[in-house]
C-alpha cells in the first residue's frame, strides 16, 4: 500500500511541477524579458521567478516518491498510471484554469486514456 501511495504523490507533484513550469512561463512572458536583453538578463528573471523554481521542486520531489513506488510496483503497472493520470490531470486543469479549448472529441480521448490506465492496473500486484 505505501507503494501505490508513494505513486500517487509522485503523480501529483509531477502533473504540479508541468503546471507550475506553464504558470511560471506565463509570468516570465508577462516580465517582458526576453532574449534581446541577453541570455543573463532571461537567466535571471527565470531564476527569481519563485513559481518556476517551485515546478522545478516538484519535479525533484516526485522522481523520489516515483523511485520509491518502483520498488513496490511493476513498471508496466506505474508507468501508464504515471503518463496517463499526468495527462488527464494536466488536461483538465489546463480546460479549467488555463481556459485551454477540448473538443468532444478530446474529452473522449481523455476518458479513453483513463479507462485504459484503468484495465493496465485493476490488477495491480506487488513488483517481483
Amino acid at each position: 500500500m505505501k507503494y501505490v501511495v508513494a505513486l500517487f504523490l509522485a503523480l501529483a507533484l509531477n502533473a504540479t511541477a508541468n503546471l507550475m513550469m506553464k504558470f511560471g512561463v506565463r509570468r516570465h512572458g508577462a516580465s517582458g524579458v526576453g532574449m534581446d536583453q541577453g541570455l543573463t538578463a532571461v537567466a535571471q528573471s527565470l531564476l527569481s521567478n519563485w513559481v518556476l523554481l517551485a515546478g522545478l521542486v516538484c519535479f525533484a520531489v516526485n522522481v523520489a516518491f516515483y523511485t520509491y513506488a518502483l520498488s513496490g510496483i511493476k513498471i508496466s503497472l506505474a508507468y501508464p498510471l504515471m503518463v496517463g493520470g499526468g495527462f488527464a490531470i494536466i488536461a483538465v486543469v489546463a480546460w479549467w484554469l488555463l481556459g485551454e479549448s477540448l473538443s468532444p472529441t478530446q474529452w473522449a480521448g481523455i476518458a479513453m486514456i483513463l479507462l485504459g490506465v484503468l484495465l493496465v492496473t485493476r490488477e495491480m500486484q506487488p513488483a517481483a
